[in-house]
């Protein structure tokens, strides 16, 4: 069992998040580690009669809040019955709760329509507030897979090692291949074809993997768009996977950047978010 690492899934007993446990169990299966499913119930936040109904068996919201958890459970032991997984049931604002219990884990993974529940209001937000503010790097599960397919890793002009030697470390532990992708915006018409330094940049991260992972396939591709999300999603139609990295500081100061906010609501596959270390 490798204790150096720790998946927390996020489950609400959404078909979303099905497919978030299905991934996270799979990925912790493959890396010999444990695995955390947290529930959240929101309803301590609108009622605090949690007891059960007298006279009827296994009813009450407790209950209803446990059977969730079980479930969840029983989703992860359809993709390994040897998988470590333990629980988490919590009350309050899922958001708050899954930063706290992932402070310490290695990937937090959520579904694309994060765990709101019955609250219309929350779908989507806390997928993308974890994304902004997770100490650690979040996976969003779309509804797309892909297996087999290369890892994409955008970089763009800084902070982009931190997010390479993520990527480069996920495709390894994957036996997947690596596609490391840069995109110069054209800006007015103009095409910075010539521009210096991206091809520079690429060459550089290209070496840097390969001499840290000797014998990852990896492969680099130089694009030019006006929209720099777009023209990403444009090499990612094959991936298995797409890595982003993110300067955000919270939903508050920016959010997690435009680019990784565009490939979170368009790459339809699953993305990862690693967000770079806030400047001092």
């Amino acid at each position: 069992m490798n204790d150096t690492e720790l998946i927390v899934v996020g489950y609400d007993g959404s078909h979303e998040a099905d497919r978030a446990v299905h991934w996270a169990a799979r990925l912790a299966d493959r890396r010999n580690c444990p695995l955390e499913l947290v529930h959240c119930s929101l309803w301590p936040v609108i009622t605090h009669n949690m007891d059960p109904v007298p006279g009827i068996a296994e009813s009450g919201l407790r209950h209803a809040a446990e059977s969730i958890v079980s479930d969840g459970v029983a989703r992860a032991r359809e993709v390994s019955t040897n998988l470590e997984v333990t629980t988490s049931l919590v009350y309050g604002w899922p958001a708050e709760n899954l930063r706290k219990l992932a402070s310490h884990a290695s990937l937090l993974v959520v579904g694309t329509r994060g765990m709101g529940g019955f609250l219309g209001l929350l779908v989507g937000s806390v997928s993308l507030e974890l994304a902004a503010t997770a100490a650690c790097p979040v996976a969003v599960i779309g509804p797309v897979e892909r297996p087999g397919g290369p890892v994409v890793v955008g970089i763009d002009g800084e902070g982009w090692e931190a997010t390479l030697r993520y990527a480069a470390s996920y495709a390894s532990q994957s036996n997947a291949s690596l596609r490391v992708v840069h995109v110069r915006r054209k800006h007015d018409g103009h095409d910075p074809a010539g521009g210096p330094g991206a091809r520079e940049m690429l060459d550089s991260a290209v070496r840097s993997v390969r001499n840290a992972f000797p014998g990852l396939d990896v492969a680099d591709v130089l694009l030019t768009g006006t929209s720099v999300a777009g023209t990403l999603l444009s090499a990612t139609s094959d991936a298995e996977v797409v890595i982003v990295g993110s300067a955000g500081h919270g939903l508050v100061r920016g959010s997690i950047g435009s680019t990784a906010h565009a490939v979170l609501h368009h790459a339809g596959c699953p993305v990862i978010v690693v967000r770079h270390a806030e400047p001092s």
